[in-house]
């Protein structure tokens, strides 16, 4: 069933009003949501959102078509929940204690001494770091970066879903992939990040977690957007930190879409991954071997399903009725 035959009267719209006035109605009640609730902050409620807006890209489809949305993604929406709650009990199945000094040193090994941490808060943020002090133009942007790591990866995701079930599939595999591989990691390796760190007396007390200061005014109440930190955070591992997913999953997508892009402007995707990656550790959210971590992850994840797909391809394929084969 259509629209068209529910209603008989969306036939007396014109093509474009009906992807326009959907596509409006959907902002309006995104927009409302946010400021009532706050961000879709956990994956099963922006998936219900990226399904919505498939709804109103092509409200014309049949309902089978969007109830197929739900379909093909109850398990990968399901592996996401697992992930999420696992992780969220991970520091607390004591497989390994936290480790707090490693990271420091490599940190300071590799660049002569010099944490980058405190060195790009000092000179950004200000000797010491205060969290509520007003932000900078550049905070906003990269508090923007941040959060977009909750919602960047799925979309892309949706997009593909409406244009290649194929190219969605392995996609997700990739993507589900990258999450449990950290997931394991942070189960053997609790680890604890910079500003943990400087909380607990390892580093200067200067060190300041500034996450939300770009959005200080949606995050007010929170101290410097930390409110809106915390909510989108609210099944969380404080000491999930290597290898950093934030800079694992962006650079997850930008290889994926530099891999098949075209054209010479899809190389300043990258610039996505460097923007998250900075902030990162500008932000006192990970240290740099985090960030090297999450590349190394999404290498393992690429060469490895990359290898076993095209091991697939190349399996010979059995022809029905050909000699040598059953039939039915």
């Amino acid at each position: 069933m259509t629209v068209t035959e529910a209603t008989g009267r969306a036939e007396t719209l014109s093509p474009i009003a009906m992807r326009v006035v959907p596509l409006l109605v959907y902002a309006g009640a995104l927009s409302l949501y946010v400021v009532t609730v706050g961000l879709p902050k956990q994956s099963w409620v922006a998936v219900i959102w990226l399904w919505l807006l498939t709804i109103a890209w092509d409200v014309r489809k049949p309902v089978r078509e969007h109830l197929a949305f739900l379909r093909d993604w109850s398990l990968p929406l399901a592996l996401l929940l697992l992930y999420l709650y696992s992780r969220g009990i991970s520091d607390d199945l004591g497989f390994a204690s936290v480790h707090v000094t490693e990271p420091i040193d490599a940190d300071r090994w590799l660049f002569g001494g010099t944490l980058p941490t405190e060195w790009l808060q000092a000179r950004l943020c200000g000797d010491p770091c205060i969290r509520a002090s007003p932000p900078a133009w550049y905070d906003v942007l990269l508090t923007t970066v941040y959060y977009s790591h909750f919602f960047v990866a799925l979309s892309i995701a949706a997009i593909l879903w409406m244009r290649s079930r194929p190219e969605w599939i392995r996609y997700m595999r990739r993507y589900l992939s990258l999450n449990f591989l950290a997931l394991v990691i942070y189960i053997v390796y609790p680890m604890a990040p910079p500003w943990m760190a400087s909380r607990d007396g390892y580093l200067s007390d200067g060190i300041a977690r500034i996450t939300g200061r770009g959005w200080w005014e949606f995050g007010r109440g929170g101290g410097g957007g930390g409110g809106t930190h915390q909510s989108i955070s609210a099944v969380g591992n404080q000491v999930a930190a290597m290898p950093s997913l934030h800079a694992g999953i962006s650079i997850l997508v930008a290889a994926w879409a530099i891999g098949h892009l075209r054209g010479r402007w899809r190389w300043l995707i990258a610039l996505y991954p460097l923007a998250m990656s900075f902030m990162l550790v500008y932000y006192a959210e990970h240290y740099v071997v985090d960030i090297v971590a999450g590349g190394l992850c999404v290498a393992v994840v690429l060469i490895g399903w990359g290898t076993w797909e095209r091991r697939g391809d190349r399996r010979p394929q059995r022809v029905v009725g050909a000699p040598g084969t059953e039939t039915s």
